[in-house]
């Protein structure tokens, strides 16, 4: 599952070279990171509202529409997926309330 990540994450920064009339990721890197931004919340907003309708397909389809954009700004803001894998690699075993309880002595 891995390697789907590391292939996209690799396309993704080749897209920081093309031009942005031939790329939808070179567009939106050329519009900025509030575009990107905007990109998320608005997949964000469409994922809860494929989860609320209980429509399986939907939410599947909306969810990698929202990792997708998530994987632009992960690379517009030269990051890559493996660092988020990391954090949550970090996180295995932890319970949640403890992890929250970390974050807030931070």
């Amino acid at each position: 599952m891995n390697d789907v990540l590391q292939q996209l994450a690799d396309i993704l920064e080749q897209r920081k070279q093309a031009m942005e009339e031939k790329s939808y990721v070179a567009s939106l890197y050329a519009k900025g990171l509030d575009t990107i931004l905007k990109k998320i919340g608005e997949e964000a907003t469409e994922t809860v509202i494929a989860a609320k309708n209980g429509d399986k397909e939907q939410i599947i389809y909306e969810t990698a529409d929202l990792r997708f954009h998530c994987m632009v700004l992960l690379a517009q803001q030269g990051l890559g997926p493996d660092l988020v894998l990391q954090e949550l690699q970090r996180r295995f075993g932890l319970s949640g309330l403890e992890e929250k309880a970390q974050r807030s002595k931070n």
